[in-house]
């Protein structure tokens, strides 16, 4: 194994991680801006409850299509809000 290649198997880690954690923010973020409350509760739950669910996930492929898959569901509720306020 080259030197670049450990470097790499060190770091893909950490950046996985920081993308997770961004996600989980702008997920939190984006459900604060549904007007009903118990709409934002049951999404706020929810989102806690797969993240939890998902944390012991260790798979590089797992993990990078969590992320595809949160991402899309974002971009889904985004899209749901903005029908809503339009």
């Amino acid at each position: 194994i080259t030197t670049s290649r450990r470097l790499a198997a060190l770091f893909i880690p950490f950046i996985r991680r920081q993308q997770v954690l961004l996600l989980y923010r702008r997920i939190l973020q984006t459900i604060r801006q549904v007007p009903n409350d118990s709409d934002r509760k049951y999404l706020k739950d929810w989102a806690r409850e797969e993240f939890k669910r998902n944390k012991s996930a260790t798979e590089e492929d797992t993990i990078r299509m969590m992320i595809t898959q949160g991402n899309m569901q974002l971009k889904e509720l985004e899209k749901s809000l903005a029908l809503a306020k339009s």
